[in-house]
């Protein structure tokens, strides 16, 4: 047993410094809460007050930039409801998790949180310190697992939650692979044939037919474009970079944002793979949180910042907006003319039943079968046309290079 320094809240608010014997500062905070205080720090022994965890110090707040990835995140999350539903201790579980991190900002964030946990606070509480890591939902349904005691389900459908948000999200990147790959191969070679074989070929044009020809039209835009192009080479680069530029700089206006969005919506094909699967992010995101305990109003206030798009957040702030008035949720969804109307619909009878958290994750299974079948059909569709686009680029260069060498043999011919 050790003596343990801690410091806490009363009941009436008031602080309280004391010490306390211990095996560990887990046991410590128990012992502390039984006596109706609220721990804010557990100072181990022969630690200094007001110093740092061990695991913080070591972990080195600041130290790694970005955030951490998706995929690195659910499978966190995942090992995590794993470890609690077979009943291991909080401080434990993290214990295990930080023991099979690789070094990165994930490991990094986890010692930190086990020893604020340790000192302490409330994993919800410590997990919201770090935002580059957990964000507003991941944090809320931990806090609603905690107040329910319930954090083992929680973490298990959050882990549901984030794997079926992954896997779409990979359906949707994998099936952009094949057309970029197509894309940047057949830029590779244009740049070839327009560097070498063509000033070649003009070459060829230039000694045999002089003055004694005329080039036809097709190949003089052949020729005019590939010296265009040699000759402004370094403009190339430039231009996806102006193009993404200026995308970036209309999105950092509120009112550029919502107009790209509202585009995005209305792109044939793509526009409706984009639209359904916003709304099923924002019916599973929902229904999770729902399901979770976390009170409406509050889960439409961190759907709004997760959806992906500022049409369906401007959407989902009407419906909040409503709900604060006492309105329900399915008319302005129905009055904001993103939404299907058997979304609305499914909606509307979870809202008369009580089971809206049910009916939203039905929603959100039925629009991902949609997107998987919509992403198939535009990979159907997208093959074909690059395969016609790439054949009749190629059929022009062949055309344009071809005809003067008609002209050159029928000329060769008459000088024989």
């Amino acid at each position: 047993m050790a003596e343990y320094r801690y410091e806490a809240i009363d009941s009436r608010g008031r602080e309280v410094r004391s010490t306390v014997e211990a095996r560990s500062s887990t046991e410590a905070a128990e012992k502390i809460r039984r006596k109706g205080l609220f721990p804010t720090h557990i100072h181990a022994p022969g630690a200094r007050e007001g110093a740092a965890p061990a695991a913080a110090r070591k972990g080195g707040r600041g130290v790694f930039l970005g955030r951490v990835s998706s995929n690195e995140l659910t499978q966190f999350t995942r090992q995590f409801a794993t470890l609690m539903d077979a009943g291991l201790p909080i401080v434990r579980s993290l214990d295990i998790l930080d023991e099979q991190l690789t070094p990165g900002l994930l490991k990094s964030t986890v010692q930190q949180v086990r020893a604020d946990v340790e000192s302490g606070s409330s994993l919800s509480e410590a997990m919201a310190r770090h935002p580059r890591a957990f964000d507003k939902l991941y944090v809320n349904m931990v806090k609603a697992g905690e107040a329910g005691g319930v954090l083992d389900s929680i973490l298990t459908r959050l882990a549901d939650f984030r794997e079926k948000s992954q896997r779409l999200r990979s359906k949707v990147i994998g099936a952009l692979i094949y057309p970029a790959a197509v894309v940047t191969i057949a830029c590779i070679i244009l740049t070839v044939i327009i560097t070498v074989v063509i000033p070649k070929f003009e070459e060829i044009f230039r000694d045999f037919l002089g003055e004694r020809g005329s080039l036809p039209a097709v190949t003089q835009l052949l020729i005019g474009t590939a010296t265009a192009v040699r000759s402004v080479w370094y403009l190339l680069p430039a231009i996806p970079f102006g193009l993404w530029l200026a995308f970036r700089l209309v999105s950092m206006n509120p009112r550029g944002r919502y107009l790209i969005d509202s585009i995005k919506l209305h792109i044939p094909v793509f526009g409706t793979v984009t639209r359904k699967s916003a709304i099923s992010r924002f019916a599973r995101t929902l229904g999770t949180l729902v399901s979770s305990g976390v009170p409406i109003l509050d889960a439409l206030s961190i759907i709004k910042g997760a959806t992906g798009n500022a049409v369906v957040a401007n959407a989902v702030g009407e419906v909040h907006s409503s709900i604060r008035e006492g309105d329900t949720i399915a008319a302005p969804l129905r009055h904001s003319g993103v939404f299907d109307s058997i979304v609305v619909n499914m909606i509307d009878v979870g809202e008369e039943t009580g089971e809206l958290d049910k009916m939203l994750i039905k929603v959100s299974d039925n629009y991902d079968n949609e997107v998987d079948a919509l992403v198939n059909g535009m990979m159907s569709l997208l093959e074909p046309f690059l395969i016609i686009g790439m054949g009749v680029t190629v059929g022009f260069i062949v055309i344009a290079l071809f005809m003067p060498l008609i002209e050159i043999v029928r000329l060769m011919g008459e000088v024989g």
